[in-house]
């Protein structure tokens, strides 16, 4: 079941979500293969369709991988954050993005479903590094959120388990072959508390655009 949200509206409210998580009701596997199957849909690079995607539903291997998350979130949250200028919503709302990143690394492990989206290869050892590397995982990633949007669901972007060799040791928990695929992340995935999620607050487009030179 959908939302019956525009294409302009999902876009629009596929949001961050963490402390709107409900992590009592149960999420099944049809809704999570429907929108999966949506996400096949983007552009993957070469056709190569190098993606492979691990739903984590155990309540251990959950519990070990957001442990391996919580280690690393606690002393990269506690780290002095960004000065902005006076007025700059982003600086009046970091105090509250914080605390909400810090709930959600407390509370990981509750999410009814983790994803581990991989993508083949590892980005060192690939001719095309970098940028072009993650290109052919990253719309697919995005477009699975959205489709979670579109249906009550909600999710967090998240990256903190990866660093200090977490990938290696959550590749270790999972059984990812670690030399020969990549993670792209680390996803809760639960339905959310409502649904009205609205447009964030973001710098006009206008100053951030160029036309033909910097």
């Amino acid at each position: 079941m959908t939302l019956n949200l525009s294409v302009d509206e999902v876009l629009s409210t596929t949001r961050s979500v963490r402390k709107r998580l409900d992590f009592d009701k149960p999420v099944g596997r049809e809704v999570l293969m429907e929108c999966l199957d949506l996400a096949l849909q983007a552009p993957t690079g070469s056709n190569a369709q190098g993606w492979q995607w691990l739903f984590i539903e155990d309540a251990d291997k959950k519990k070990a991988i957001a442990d391996i998350y919580l280690e690393r979130a606690r002393p990269y949250l506690s780290t002095p954050k960004p000065a902005y200028p006076d007025g700059d919503t982003r600086g009046e709302r970091m105090p509250k993005v914080v605390d909400s990143a810090m709930y959600l690394a407390e509370h990981m492990h509750e999410a009814p479903v983790l994803l581990v989206p991989c993508i083949e290869g590892r980005e060192d050892k690939t001719p095309l590094g970098g940028v072009s590397f993650w290109a052919s995982l990253f719309p697919a990633v995005w477009s699975f959120c959205l489709a979670l949007r579109a249906r009550g669901l909600g999710s967090c972007w998240t990256t903190l388990h990866l660093v200090n060799d977490g990938e290696r040791a959550a590749a270790e928990i999972l059984g990812i072959p670690y030399e020969k695929y990549s993670q792209g992340g680390l996803f809760p995935i639960a339905y959310t508390k409502g649904t009205d999620f609205k447009p964030a607050t973001r710098l006009p487009a206008e100053k951030l655009t160029h036309w033909n030179t910097w």
